[in-house]
């Protein structure tokens, strides 16, 4: 078993303490990026602006900023980037999932039609483009377009995968590498770079948002089946033939017999929940979800180990905890 300790998680308050002053300014510059004259558009960005979640992005490249050196204005600009780029990955990805909602609100396309909804991506994607290439922030541009691609690629992977059913472990690393943990990754290595720190420097936060970003989805992949009895609905990557993990791990220590069962069901009769409950149960009593989580908690301590090289600060304090927030959570 690994050393693990859970201690009291920091309240999004208190981790954003240090960087309060900054999440406010950039509130500001976020919306006077995003502004523009034709009345629709200014609209779409005001209700996409009110519904934002808890600003994790931002926090990652502020705080990160704050341990490698110090927050400038690259900093705020590295910021808008990542979420103008990343706010315009997510309006394409309802139209692509025919997504009625995000986080409990419509989606743009539920609201205005795909065609203005893909305008409306293109357009986010084109600001972001042109905020870096104004101030000649061409490093900060190439980091988050390589994790847009990556993104992107990692998408197409696991839909390829899904067909066939036959992802490995390997696979799926590569997968939410991809997927999740070059978005993470993105922020930690966008935030040292706008504090001027060396290119090592910028290569070791961007490896530590990578850990991070890897234990948060595998947390992600547990909630699907009930971990912590709280989080999304269960069963739901099952219904979509997403190979997460648990699963992955379940189907490899069991017979023939009973993984071509399991993969015969997943494939065929996924739409029946009495099905999907089955599936969950082989993995639960496969020892699938202790396997993840192990996993989970290998990346969090590597991530840790690598934060810990950094001298102590209240910027360094805060990262810890929303490390923990992220990873930690129960939901």
């Amino acid at each position: 078993m690994l050393n693990f300790t859970i201690g009291m998680t920091m309240e999004i308050k208190d981790i954003k303490a240090p960087i309060q002053d900054e999440m406010v300014a950039f509130e500001t510059h976020f919306r006077g990026s995003v502004k523009s004259k034709v009345f629709l558009l200014d609209k779409i960005m005001s209700y996409i602006i009110k519904r934002k979640g808890k600003q994790m992005r931002p926090m990652f490249v502020f705080l990160t900023a704050g341990t490698t050196g110090s927050i400038s204005e690259k900093s705020y600009r590295g910021a808008a980037l990542i979420e103008l780029l990343h706010t315009a990955t997510l309006v394409h990805d309802d139209v692509v999932d025919e997504a009625n909602y995000r986080r409990g609100f419509f989606s743009v396309n539920a609201l205005w039609k795909n065609k203005i909804a893909v305008l409306v991506g293109d357009y986010l994607l084109s600001r972001g483009l042109l905020l870096s290439v104004d101030h000649g922030d061409f490093d900060l541009l190439k980091i988050v377009s390589t994790a847009v691609k990556e993104m992107s690629e990692g998408e197409l992977l696991q839909i390829e995968k899904a067909r066939k059913l036959d992802i490995t472990e390997e696979v799926y690393y590569e997968v939410i590498r991809q997927k999740t943990a070059s978005l993470i990754a993105s922020c930690c290595s966008v935030g040292a770079c706008s504090s001027g720190a060396s290119p090592e420097v910028v290569e070791k936060m961007r490896l530590f948002g990578e850990k991070v970003g890897m234990a948060f989805q595998i947390k992600d992949d547990l909630f699907d089946f009930g971990h912590d009895e709280v989080g999304k609905p269960l069963g739901i990557d099952i219904k979509e033939k997403k190979m997460t993990l648990p699963l992955i791990h379940a189907l490899r220590n069991s017979d023939w017999l009973t993984r071509r069962k399991v993969l015969y069901t997943i494939k065929n009769k996924s739409h029946k929940p009495e099905k999907v409950k089955e599936v969950i149960e082989f993995v639960r009593k496969s020892g699938g979800l202790d396997y993840a989580e192990n996993k989970m908690k290998e990346f969090y301590s590597e991530a840790l180990s690598i934060l810990n090289e950094f001298d102590d600060s209240e910027y360094k304090k805060a990262l810890k905890g929303l490390v923990d927030y992220t990873i930690l959570r129960k939901k």
